[in-house]
């Protein structure tokens, strides 16, 4: 098999903010995997918070190429030969969609079928940036007619996370779900979530900094669902999970792609764990391959795509909200658009 890796720069619609950063693009790393005349296509959503970056990424995958071998359909034994270089799951991840794509492709089939999964998941969450409470309001109610379920992510740290929900909830009465990613001490979780069963917030997401000591102390005060996502990585985190959450965030791109993400999905069930799929901003090539398992999942948010300017590989269906694979072979997704000037091959 021949590989090729390269980054691609995706505008963003708006300015997305949460609460430790804002971003006005998305970077990822894309990865074509050639074999017996097919190409298989997958990406990745290397973040800072994770110390990984889209070039780095790049200069792992052309460091696998060896690892290949000729067998696309030896998912386990290629991903076992990859480098043990830390901070590399974005990476790993695009290689994995694209294995999947390429195995799709030769057999005719698109993913989910390959795998012996439903095409249709729950409907997915539009996300509401953090902002003033007016302002999500405005955004929220906007949203609300083309989505059944909104995430609002709070952690301001300005003593109106409350409000912002509170003002969200005047305006529709569509299903919603909090974010804070990290940024609620033990005090102040315990203080909101009350509040917020109050206003029928389905779940909260990671209130607490990742490995909090609180942790345990929340889940079991907290009258609504705690999911963790900077918590959870991969299938060896999982575990640990159950004692601090309800259930867990499994995004591709933090825990290396579709079969690591089966297998913690089917943990997390094990467990008696809920499962959340959820995204990086990332083009329809990302979110195609978390559409893939999303049936496994009870609460999904793959937005990702609809959060570009522009989505250069289109081929997800929005129907109804919900986030639908093709039913084309592999992935389902075509590359649109021309290589952005951003484009970087990784190649001296």
């Amino acid at each position: 098999m021949e590989l090729e890796a390269r980054t691609e720069t995706y505008p963003l619609a708006e300015t997305f903010v949460i609460s430790r950063d804002s971003s006005d693009e998305s970077e990822s790393v894309v990865v074509e995997v050639g074999h017996d005349g097919h190409t298989g296509y997958g990406e990745g959503t290397p973040i800072d918070r994770y110390y990984e970056d889209a070039a780095s990424a790049v200069e792992f995958l052309h460091g696998c190429r060896g690892a290949l071998g000729g067998d696309p359909f030896a998912l386990d034994e290629i991903m076992a030969a990859l480098p043990a270089t830390p901070h590399t799951q974005a990476a790993r991840a695009a290689l994995d969609h694209a294995l999947h794509d390429l195995c799709g492709k030769l057999t005719g089939l698109p993913v989910w079928r390959l795998l012996g999964l439903r095409r249709d998941g729950p409907p997915t969450c539009w996300t509401v940036w953090l902002g003033d409470p007016d302002d999500m309001a405005r955004r929220a109610e906007q949203a609300a007619p083309r989505f059944r379920r909104l995430k609002l992510k709070v952690g301001g740290r300005d003593g109106l996370d409350i409000q912002r929900v509170r003002s969200v909830r005047a305006v529709t009465d569509v299903p919603l779900q909090v974010d804070v990613n990290e940024y609620w001490s033990v005090d102040e979780a315990l203080e909101a979530l009350p509040q917020l069963a109050g206003l029928g917030v389905e779940y909260c997401e990671q209130p607490l900094p990742e490995g909090d000591p609180g942790g345990a102390q929340v889940k079991a005060a907290s009258p609504i669902p705690i999911y963790v996502d900077e918590d959870c990585h991969t299938l060896a985190d999982v575990a640990a999970c159950a004692e601090r959450a309800h259930g867990i965030n499994i995004k591709l791109s933090k825990s290396g792609g579709i079969r690591e993400a089966i297998r913690m999905a089917h943990a997390a069930r094990a467990l008696g764990l809920g499962v959340m799929l959820g995204c990086m901003t990332e083009s329809g090539l990302g979110i195609s391959a978390g559409a893939q398992i999303a049936s496994l999942c009870d609460f999904v948010d793959l937005d990702g795509n609809l959060l570009l300017l522009e989505d250069p590989w289109p081929g997800i269906e929005f129907r109804d909200g919900v986030q639908l694979p093709a039913n084309a072979p592999g992935l389902g997704v075509r590359q649109l658009l021309s290589l952005s000037p951003e484009r970087s091959d990784g190649r001296n």
